[in-house]
């Protein structure tokens, strides 16, 4: 059974070594194995060298259920950035979709204000947390605080409804 175990947490090891680009070859592995001191543990090289700059992966004796990855201190804060810059720019596209579905009258001027009430919600909010707003009712709010930012289909249809039957007689 742990051999199996074992096998399926290498597939699962090295398909993220072939994502991430680099060969089996290039993939340094590591056992983490326990000593007699029990704030201290042992890495065990098993593939690899000691001075790879790809992220090393550890497998840990007391439980080879469970794989880890260690990477250069500058290569995580390259990929929280990353990701950082994917939530704001998915965070924009999503706000860019609510306001084209409010069927703004200008675009930029609806963009400027909705941006200014999630700066203020997430000045209330905690800072190391990622700001959580719901983009339909903030677009809701905007929409009855300035009326004059959006086209209002309500009262156009009625009106052309109107038009058409006077043109028509």
């Amino acid at each position: 059974m742990e051999e199996k175990q074992n096998v399926e947490l290498m597939k699962k090891i090295n398909a993220l070594s072939k994502s991430l680009g680099f060969t089996q070859e290039k993939q340094t592995l590591v056992k983490i194995k326990k000593t007699d001191d029990k704030k201290v543990k042992e890495l065990h090289l098993e593939n690899g060298n000691w001075e790879s700059s790809e992220p090393w992966f550890a497998v840990d004796d007391d439980d080879d259920k469970k794989a880890y990855a260690f990477i250069p201190a500058d290569t995580f804060s390259q990929m929280l950035e990353a990701l950082r810059k994917t939530s704001q720019e998915n965070f924009n596209l999503k706000l860019e979709k609510t306001i084209w579905q409010n069927v703004p009258i200008d675009f930029e001027d609806v963009w400027v204000v909705a941006l200014e009430e999630v700066r203020t919600h997430a000045q209330k909010e905690d800072p190391n947390k990622p700001v959580s707003i719901d983009l339909d009712k903030l677009l809701e709010r905007i929409k009855n605080e300035h009326p004059n930012l959006f086209i209002n289909l309500k009262e156009l249809i009625p009106q052309q409804l109107n038009n058409h039957k006077l043109g028509s007689k």
